[in-house]
């Protein structure tokens, strides 16, 4: 699956001609899957993948999109806004209600120029976790039932807001951005036991924790703003570790969350062709067993920093509790090819 976040000008403008080349360099390396929401962009990177899919037959390719926010006229400049550069004159506005889920929707289905999507996400209803399960949730599962998507789920930063989510709703699947990498395995913690118990299939966003696990120098990004030094001096441990062995460090990086049995899928985000490229390459480099374990054995500073980030999620959302980006595949749930 291909997450369109980064097309749509997260950090720095793509042109439209640059989306349509990356998008084309997925297609010829065999990804039919496709992650977008009105967020990235205010609506171009709905626009910009539905552009590249009216030339394709429906049946050849999935897609994904997200509700929580509706989209409305923007009163002042809006570039940089949450990250994105090269956007219309739009801002946000969070809205979870069921009236809110059916607009949503409809808007999608506008900007993506298709008449269904198949998987819907709650995307990020940290501040409104008891309406995204008490309204939200039966919204979509509504539809579920009518057929008019195929699979509900929730996208979220936060592991335990996933969980809770996951207790309390019938999900197909989660998408959990950085909340299982090399830096951070919180999710292993109090996601995936309740994910694997309760069926749901895992997709594991953000496994360059946005950026410093792809490229570890100093002024790196960790967690969208520049890393800690304490993040950066552990991400050049891992990134040392690696080159012991001959393997570049974003492809440890990617691996990883693949090798948990809970993880149906990693996420990780491009905006170029060569950047599909390296993605494919990095999935394919030869990693051998004595690098897993050294990096074991680096792993217990992560996951201190995993359970500071738990902390942090109970302290933010109030409860018991992701692009996006190239969804690579790991394996196929039995009867629920959907969220595979």
């Amino acid at each position: 699956m291909f997450g369109a976040a980064p097309i749509a000008g997260l950090y720095a403008p793509v042109s439209a001609a640059a989306a349509a080349r990356t998008l084309a360099a997925a297609w010829a390396a065999g990804i039919r899957a496709f992650d977008t929401a009105p967020h990235y962009g205010v609506g171009v990177s709905e626009r910009r993948l539905g552009s590249f899919l009216a030339g394709h037959p429906r049946d050849e390719f999935t897609v994904c999109t997200k509700v929580g926010r509706l989209l409305v006229p923007a009163a002042g400049d809006v570039q940089g806004e949450e990250g994105f550069y090269g956007i219309p004159p739009l801002t946000r506005v969070r809205d979870y209600s069921r009236d809110g889920v059916r607009r949503s929707l409809e808007e999608s289905l506008d900007r993506l120029g298709l008449d269904r999507v198949d998987i819907v996400l709650i995307h990020d209803p940290d501040d409104y976790m008891e309406q995204a399960a008490g309204e939200t949730y039966p919204a979509l599962a509504s539809l579920r039932d009518q057929g008019v998507i195929r699979a509900v789920g929730a996208g979220m930063n936060s592991a335990s807001a996933l969980a809770w989510l996951a207790e309390r709703c019938h999900l197909d699947c989660v998408l959990v951005a950085g909340r299982y990498t090399l830096l951070d395995q919180s999710a292993a913690e109090v996601l995936f036991p309740v994910c694997q118990r309760r069926g749901v299939a895992v997709l594991a966003a953000g496994v360059f924790n946005s950026g410093i696990l792809a490229s570890p120098v100093d002024g790196g990004t960790y967690e969208y703003a520049p890393a800690p030094a304490a993040v950066a001096a552990r991400a050049r441990r891992l990134h040392d570790a690696c080159a012991r062995h001959g393997v570049p460090l974003p492809a440890a990086a990617l691996q990883f969350p693949l090798r948990h049995p809970a993880v149906t899928a990693a996420v990780v985000g491009a905006r170029s062709a060569d950047e599909i490229t390296q993605d494919v390459s990095y999935l394919s480099t030869p990693i051998p067993d004595a690098l897993w374990t050294e990096l074991e054995s680096l792993l217990h500073d992560a996951l201190w920093a995993g359970l500071e980030a738990l902390l942090h999620d109970h302290q933010r959302s109030g409860t018991a509790s992701s692009t996006t980006s190239l969804v690579i595949m790991k394996r196929h749930r039995e009867g629920d090819p959907i969220c595979q």
